[in-house]
């Protein structure tokens, strides 16, 4: 099993580009279900979470050509062969959960496993079901799979969430636009990638408004038509390079970052003295050599809050600062497993239910570490690149879900990173 081996100490110094969103790529492959069109998606990750969305689209009968030249992902659902997801498929990664709007939206029925991902805690669908449920949706689940139909097609519906949920409300908009009437979305998620999202749906063809507020209307449309659209920035890529940068020290330009979308991260490396500002079409992050980096804490909340996905890396930088931090996770339980591994470098964390106590050290000491989620990982080689001597972080295959080329990029900027063959 791969692992990646990092010595400690070097500075970060040049460009990393960003490419499309992880959390946005996967809902848009799921939308090419909705038309008999080829839909093109520019601006691709290529990732294992990527490609395993791609082998189930395949199997549902969508034909894909992935433009390596161009990051260009062409699918073509022209006819819809199945309508089964299987658990074999749908295991490898909650988001393959969202062929289920899309399935039942176009065909009228849709049998797709529970799904599975990973192990940060409970993360149900019943606002998933219930919103299909309110559009007509008969429900039903058997031996780990929901079967749903909708025969005569879903209706339009007025549907308040009980609380935020991006997977839900992405979820509901991909079965909205071909439902009959008008939907409303109340308390829906604001993040970037909704508003994605919306403008890849609309510019196939579906008539979206309010995307990226908590109110969305969606006035459903008999068919959608193809498209070409470019997958907006990955803002928790560029947040785990921007730490990393801060992490290591140096100067870094993060190609193709949106300053805009990364307001509460910015306002926290700003607290712990990193110097973050706008350049081009990037984010400039700069951090002298030898400058202590000051305590921050930070609890994490829906967008325009802190994100969940970058808490992991927050804290591997908090490690290293002068003083107190405190950080409160308010969106999944079970998401600081990477605080025992980070103390394995010399990190003094202490946990207590949802929240975490980090007196930071002047220094830490490479040692073995392992993985234990995709973000947990990637906090792991954030704290490797300022540790004194050689960290080893094993199972890697976690970083390849939402990281790609991660070891190259930060080699080009003078990391002492490689990946090599080895065991867990």
């Amino acid at each position: 099993m791969d692992r990646i081996v990092i010595t400690g100490g070097a500075p970060l110094n040049g460009v990393i580009p960003i490419y499309g969103a992880k959390n946005s790529a996967l809902k848009l492959q799921a939308a090419s279900l909705l038309s008999a069109e080829p839909l093109m998606l520019e601006n691709m990750p290529d990732l294992a979470d990527t490609r395993f969305m791609t082998q189930l689209l395949q199997s549902l009968g969508v034909e894909i050509t992935w433009i390596k030249e161009t990051r260009t992902l062409r699918m073509h659902a022209a006819e819809i062969l199945s309508t089964i997801a299987p658990y074999d498929q749908v295991r490898k990664m909650r988001a393959s959960f969202n062929v289920l709007g899309p399935l039942l939206a176009r065909a009228g029925h849709a049998t797709v496993s529970l799904p599975g991902g990973c192990a940060i805690g409970a993360r149900p669908v019943d606002l998933h079901l219930k919103a299909f449920e309110a559009m007509g949706a008969d429900i039903h689940i058997e031996q780990g799979y929901v079967k749903a139909a909708a025969l005569r097609g879903l209706k339009g519906a007025a549907i308040e969430f009980p609380f935020v949920s991006v997977g839900a409300t992405e979820h509901t908009m991909l079965a909205a636009v071909l439902a009959q009437g008008e939907t409303v979305l109340k308390n829906a998620a604001c993040e970037p990638e909704i508003a994605d999202l919306a403008d890849c749906l609309n510019a196939m063809g579906a008539r979206v408004e309010g995307a990226g507020t908590a109110e969305i209307h969606i006035q459903g449309v008999t068919s959608l038509k193809g498209a070409k659209h470019a997958v907006v920035a990955d803002r928790i890529e560029a947040g785990t390079y921007a730490m990393a940068a801060a992490a290591a020290g140096g100067n870094v330009l993060l190609a193709g970052a949106r300053f805009e979308h990364l307001g509460a991260m910015i306002k926290f490396l700003r607290e712990a003295g990193v110097q973050v500002d706008a350049e081009g079409r990037g984010l400039r992050v700069v951090r002298k050599r030898g400058q202590r980096l000051k305590a921050a804490s930070f609890e994490t909340a829906a967008f325009p809050g802190f994100p969940t996905d970058l808490q992991a890396q927050a804290m591997a930088l908090m490690c290293l600062a002068d003083g107190e931090s405190r950080i409160k996770e308010t969106i999944f339980e079970n998401r600081f497993m990477h605080a025992p591994e980070l103390t394995r470098l010399g990190a003094k964390i202490e946990v207590h239910g949802n929240e975490a106590v980090v007196t930071g050290v002047e220094k830490l000491a490479g040692a073995p570490v392992m993985a234990t989620d995709l973000r947990a990982s990637v906090s792991l080689v954030i704290a490797g690149l300022a540790a004194e001597g050689e960290t080893i972080v094993n199972r890697v295959y976690h970083l390849d879900r939402g990281f790609e080329g991660l070891e190259a990029k930060l080699a080009a900027c003078g990391a002492q990173i490689a990946r090599q063959r080895g065991e867990d």
